[in-house]
């Protein structure tokens, strides 16, 4: 994608719990082993010996039911292991941050402190409506028959939530009884920008811990997030009556950078409302200079909106969907591809890094530094990393080099081919994203988003931005027509080439037929997004079994048919730049978004690497 503002970019608070089994399965072999299908055969018998067999197979069932509960146990008693080690982890961060003296300090309930993060409160009270649901079905989940049920309004907790009409408070006047009394909710939001100095003090590269407290309760958002999970207390959550909430609401921060705030007050005790008020005791920022940097959060459900604009969304993204935010606090995530047995490798352009994230320990380390770039000028290059990863037909990691201006691919002994670097004399400008059709063709864009000035660069050397073909080491130009061409997929039957535009003038999908030399035909407009609300254009594009297409466009995660109707939108927190399938069954959609890793499970396996020829042939 174009290199962005990362300053606008807030580092997301951090809680620390996971589910259980489900995120622990049995290997495969230990799940037969345990089903028996690996005993011994049982031994023919006359039927003078029959209930001395039958006795055997008996006990032989009481062992194999013994050893299932046992190894559940075993793998329930790992997942507690591994909660309780990340939970504790997290719990001492948190204990030595509420221990330690910060740096230094905003009280957000005085003038001046408002003034330094240039922000203002903003506050609207809450009202209960009657809605339209569904009861629930024979899954639990929401289902087809209708009802009648209750929300509030406004919902006001997402980053890009409209409070340009709410009345702003002066915020000397935080602890001013609000709202109607009795049963009631309401809102309090305010965007801070990191101070350049605060007093003396240098802001950048701090954790930025946010304290307050409601009476009686509050539920905090932070950039559109408000994560939870079981067993949470506090932070984010409810922690007990007129007890502070603290939470992490910024890591390795840089002065300029943009945290919005939107906390939900709620009067208490809900089951009999009590005749007084909500109002805010207190509001302040602690600083604290310590150390940052990714982290690997227990896997936890954080917001999602779906946008559903046509009955074939459905059939695709669960009734009741779930987003899980896996890892934060990175500079710039793009690229992710899924690797099996069980992981995801992933870019961070920004940070010239590809990450490694083992779903099964939500564990994530660093695969490979300088994944884009070596060059003695990288300090000039905003995004000198690599972008869009891949694998080629025999599992090999292939690699966009945005600073290296090159396709490579890493060997199994860790040796780095260069795949294409130069056409027709003159170096390639940033390749960007990727995709290998199942005979072993190489289709890539290539903007010039990696170049530190991107169509004005002066080391740029081609005069446009093209698509582009290698098969049998022959590099082949499709098409220069898109400004900014950006993400690549194919359709299951590898006979159309989708190709998304980053170019805020022209916000379209592009579809190419491509024969078996690898010439693109035909070239049209697939579906044009350029009149849509949001300030992104078009970033990665993938491609489920069923020929459905998810973009990266403005607002969300658009999902098209194959027909080209629009038939919905996934609007996660942080704005999604680029997805793998995933997951043992190819149903887990990982999201690459801003500085965040999120999950979110679908209905439809997605096209990977290694099975286009699989998918092409069933279809």
């Amino acid at each position: 994608m174009k290199s962005r503002s990362f300053l606008q970019t807030a580092q997301g608070p951090s809680i620390h719990q996971r589910s259980l089994v489900s995120e622990f399965p049995l290997p495969s072999r230990e799940r037969a082993r345990v089903r028996g299908t690996e005993q011994a055969p049982l031994p023919q018998s006359s039927p003078v010996k029959g209930e001395e067999v039958r006795k055997e197979r008996r006990e032989i069932s009481h062992l194999v039911t013994r050893l299932t509960t046992a190894f559940k146990l075993a793998a329930s008693v790992t997942a507690l292991l591994c909660v309780a080690v990340t939970i504790a982890r997290a719990a001492s961060f948190d204990d030595m941050l509420a221990k330690r003296k910060p740096e230094a300090a905003i009280d957000l309930g005085k003038k001046e402190g408002v003034q330094l993060v240039k922000g203002e409160w903003r506050y609207s009270d809450t009202k209960i409506i009657e809605v339209n649901f569904t009861a629930p079905g024979p899954d639990g989940q929401p289902g087809t028959t209708s009802n009648k049920a209750y929300d509030f309004t406004p919902h006001a907790g997402r980053a890009d939530f409209d409070d340009s009409k709410w009345e702003v408070i002066d915020p000397t006047t935080l602890d001013k009884r609000r709202s109607a009394g009795k049963l009631a909710f309401n809102w309090y939001r305010i965007k801070i920008t990191v101070p350049e100095r605060i007093g003396g003090f240098d802001p950048a590269g701090s954790t930025i811990v946010f304290a307050t407290s409601l009476d009686d309760y509050a539920e905090i958002w932070v950039d559109g997030e408000m994560p939870r999970a079981a067993g949470q207390s506090g932070g984010s959550v409810i922690k007990g009556w007129n007890v502070e909430n603290r939470l992490i609401i910024g890591r390795g921060v840089k002065p300029g950078q943009t945290i919005q705030l939107a906390i939900f007050g709620i009067n208490g005790p809900i089951s009999n409302p009590p005749t007084n008020y909500i109002y805010m005791k207190y509001a302040r920022l602690e600083f604290h200079k310590v150390p940052a940097g990714p982290i690997a959060d227990a896997p936890h459900e954080v917001d999602v909106e779906v946008v559903r604009l046509d009955p074939a969304i459905d059939a695709i993204v669960p009734a009741n969907p779930k987003i899980f935010k896996l890892a934060e606090g990175f500079q710039f995530t793009e690229g992710p591809i899924w690797v099996n047995p069980g992981h995801l490798l992933f870019s961070d352009p920004n940070a010239n890094t590809i990450y490694k994230y083992s779903a099964a320990d939500a564990k994530l380390t660093v695969f490979k530094k300088h994944s884009g770039y070596s060059g003695k000028d990288v300090a000039e290059y905003g995004q000198p990393g690599s972008n869009g990863l891949t694998l080629d037909p025999q599992g090999r990691l292939t690699i966009n080099q945005h600073g290296n201006r090159r396709v490579a691919r890493l060997e199994k002994d860790g040796r780095l081919t260069v795949l294409a670097d130069k056409y027709e004399g003159k170096r390639l400008n940033s390749p960007n994203d990727l995709v290998y059709r199942s005979d072993g063709t190489l289709f890539f864009t290539d903007p010039p988003f990696g170049l530190p000035k991107f169509y004005d660069d002066p080391r740029k050397e081609l005069p446009y931005s093209g698509v582009f073909a290698l098969g049998n080491g022959t590099l082949k130009l499709l098409t220069t027509e898109l400004k900014g061409p950006n993400g690549i997929a194919f359709s299951p039957d590898e006979k159309y080439l989708y190709v998304g535009n980053w170019d805020p003038e022209k916000k379209v999908v592009m579809r190419y037929e491509i024969d078996a030399q690898g010439n693109a035909s035909n070239g049209k407009v697939f579906y044009d997004m350029t009149k849509a609300q949001g300030e992104d254009a078009i970033d990665g594009i993938k491609v489920d079994q069923q020929g459905n297409l998810y973009v990266s466009g403005p607002g969300g995660l658009w999902i098209l048919s194959p027909s080209g109707k629009h038939l919905g939108t996934i609007i996660a927190p942080k704005h999604p730049h680029n997805m793998a399938w995933g997951g043992a069954d190819g149903k887990t959609l990982y999201i690459t978004a801003q500085n965040t890793l999120y999950r979110i499970p679908l209905n439809i396996p997605g096209i990977r690497p290694g099975e286009e020829q699989r998918v092409a042939a069933q279809r």
